[in-house]
């Protein structure tokens, strides 16, 4: 999977705060994302990543 910073993937299961869009900041070894509902942030491991996103959204869907 081919992830950019800024990309919007929607995950698989939803956060807590009922938002399943969160925003690719960081892209390495380690993946941060910003959640797009709270704005929580997380660092994950890329692997773990890659299996949490359902899609990336196109960028004329997020606006």
């Amino acid at each position: 999977m081919d992830l950019q910073v800024n990309d919007i993937a929607e995950l698989k299961k939803e956060h807590p705060c009922g938002s399943k869009r969160w925003q690719v900041l960081r892209v390495g070894m380690d993946i941060k994302l910003r959640c797009m509902g709270c704005g929580h942030e997380v660092m994950q491991p890329r692997r773990k990543v890659e299996k949490m996103i359902r899609r990336i959204v196109p960028k004329e869907e997020t606006e």
